[in-house]
């Protein structure tokens, strides 16, 4: 399959879930044409056996002409091997349609997830997204699926009908009057099919998000016994899409039922005007017996066609929540004319006063816990309204990729994914094993991989839940160093580990990262006695910048941020912090 790149050309702007739907269409056109040429070629081959049946009867049983019969016979044989590799072929086009469809869907609304990054949910719930996966792609699937069948059918419709009127004009007209008449009446029925299917759609992914959350949050539901309460909120909310499951069957069942009651009352019609004109004469026993055989035939090609209709529907629902994703942009986005940024260099933000040296390691502690997430979104580039610079030039002039591998930000949010461990801390397969065990060791968790039947080679499940906090906090921590960045800031590193670890990682952390620019922002004393340089912010401005324990003992309020103090034990701030409170 092909690969698609992040920004793909040929994607449109997706204004519409047509457009989507004709860009998929236009990106498998080779297979959609294949499976289209054997459609038609594998239906032909059907509309053509009443025709030969009727001859077979007429010139070889009722004319006792045995040579007639062998050669009708043999014509017939040869039309069904034909058939029967056509519809081989057909299949496996249909197959390949089906798969190409359904995970260009996923190439497309993954790299877009991966692109937008931050951005998605703050948009879209986890269930949005994961609906699209575990259902809208089918239905893509199954649209470009159905459309060698549907094609086929159109073909064989006009085959037949060209037959009829050669054998008998009335006939013929009833055909190609009746036939679209059918499709008119199962018209009226769509549109409210797709509104339901919509609504079943949104609840669907409401319904999915919970879930997500539920899931996510369960070891907090259960500490706070919270576990009934939300039960009982999963089974409401399942009950409302089982509702709408059964709205958009009662209308799926019409029209299912309309699939089979319309064919069979137009096959009865054709099958007695048939019979009518033998009993005058003017229809032959093979005519008629072909005439039966179109009538029958008649009702593959109409509920194909009817089919078709349904799945575009629901094709046209899913493109919708496709779209909902793709119409989404980044907040940060690349200028028209990046600069590349340089290999090395001070790291500045103009709005707090922070200047990260480079090749020290610095820490950043905030007298306002919650501001930590945001300095790093700041330095990091996840804001696209910052002047930050990095030796001189803003990242704001450079593309994201170039940030991002110079600058990494690791926070508390940083997640573990299923698969090898090797892989998880070394997406790339650029480390070896001897790189993969000092950061091992810098991030003390030796005792994880101790604790795996098959060290690095152990299976990894989903966001590391059989792992503790702190150890998926040291295996994140492992996965930042390896990455190796020009400068790595790390959000509270050693948060969920105990002290004696915290002090083995301080201890470990400012060699492993000797001449290159490393960022904690804590307010932990075991980290801060280690750094080279303590930058202090408060009200979002820096307040003093120093060693650890000069700051301990020239700033009141550094020393109540870091020591935890209380109000009685602390001591009058200076001139100076009463003024930046």
């Amino acid at each position: 399959m092909r690969q698609l790149p992040l920004a793909d050309p040929g994607v449109p702007n997706h204004r519409s879930p047509a457009r989507y739907l004709w860009w998929v269409a236009r990106g498998q056109s080779r297979t959609l044409a294949g499976g289209m040429a054997f459609g038609i070629l594998w239906m032909g081959a059907q509309a053509f056996i009443p025709a030969i049946l009727g001859r077979a009867i007429d010139e070889g049983v009722a004319a006792g002409d045995g040579k007639r019969l062998l050669q009708w016979t043999a014509l017939l044989f040869a039309v069904g091997v034909v058939q029967a590799v056509a519809g081989i072929m057909r299949h496996r086009f249909a197959v390949t349609n089906w798969l190409t469809a359904a995970y260009r869907t996923v190439q497309v609304v993954t790299r877009k997830s991966a692109d937008l990054g931050a951005t998605l949910p703050k948009h879209l719930a986890t269930g949005e997204v994961v609906s699209v996966g575990a259902g809208d792609l089918s239905y893509i699937g199954n649209l470009m699926e159905i459309s060698a069948r549907f094609a086929g059918s159109i073909v064989a419709f006009f085959v037949v009908a060209v037959i009829l009127l050669s054998s008998s004009t009335t006939l013929g007209l009833v055909v190609l009057i009746g036939v679209p008449v059918m499709l008119f009446c199962l018209g009226p029925m769509l549109r409210p099919l797709h509104r339901r299917q919509s609504a079943q759609r949104e609840a669907v992914g409401e319904l999915n998000s919970l879930g997500s959350d539920i899931v996510a949050g369960l070891r907090v539901l259960r500490g706070i016994g919270g576990e009934e309460s939300f039960s009982r909120r999963y089974r409401t909310e399942s009950q409302q899409v089982r509702k709408a499951g059964v709205r958009v069957a009662g209308i799926q069942s019409v029209l299912d039922a309309a699939q089979v009651l319309l064919p069979g009352i137009f096959v009865v019609l054709v099958v007695g005007l048939g019979a009518h004109f033998a009993l005058r004469g003017q229809l032959s026993p093979g005519s008629l017996v072909a005439f039966y055989g179109y009538a029958t035939f008649l009702v593959l090609p109409l509920r194909t066609a009817t089919e078709f209709a349904n799945q575009l529907m629901r094709g046209l629902v899913a493109a919708g929540r496709v779209n909902r994703v793709l119409k989404l942009r980044p907040d940060i986005t690349d200028p028209e004319q990046p600069v590349r940024l340089p290999e090395a260099g001070d790291l500045v933000d103009p709005v707090s006063g922070v200047r990260a040296r480079d090749g020290l390691l610095t820490a950043i502690v905030s007298a306002e816990p919650d501001t930590y997430a945001v300095l790093a979104d700041r330095l990091g580039r996840y804001d696209n309204t910052s002047e930050v610079r990095y030796g001189g030039v803003t990242l704001a002039s450079a593309t994201r990729a170039d940030v991002r591998e110079r600058i990494l930000v690791s926070d508390t949010s940083s997640q573990l994914f299923t698969g090898l461990l090797r892989t998880e801390l070394d997406p790339d397969g650029r480390r070896t094993d001897e790189e993969l065990m000092t950061a091992m060791r810098t991030a003390s968790a030796e005792d994880v991989l101790v604790a795996l039947p098959d060290g690095l080679d152990s299976e990894v499940e989903e966001k590391g839940r059989s792992f503790s906090g702190g150890q998926r906090q040291r295996l994140v921590l492992v996965r930042a160093l390896l990455a190796d960045p020009s400068v790595l800031m790390l959000v509270e590193p050693t948060s969920a580990v105990d002290a004696h670890t915290e002090a083995r990682i301080a201890d470990r952390l400012r060699d492993h990262r000797a001449g290159r620019t490393t960022v904690v922002l804590t307010a932990s004393p075991l980290l801060l006695d280690r750094v080279d340089e303590v930058i202090f912010v408060a009200a979002g401005r820096v307040a003093a910048v120093g060693r650890h324990r000069e700051l301990l003992d020239s700033s009141p309020r550094y020393r109540r941020t870091v020591t935890r103090q209380t109000d009685d034990e602390t001591e009058p701030e200076t001139e100076e912090e009463e003024a930046l409170r």
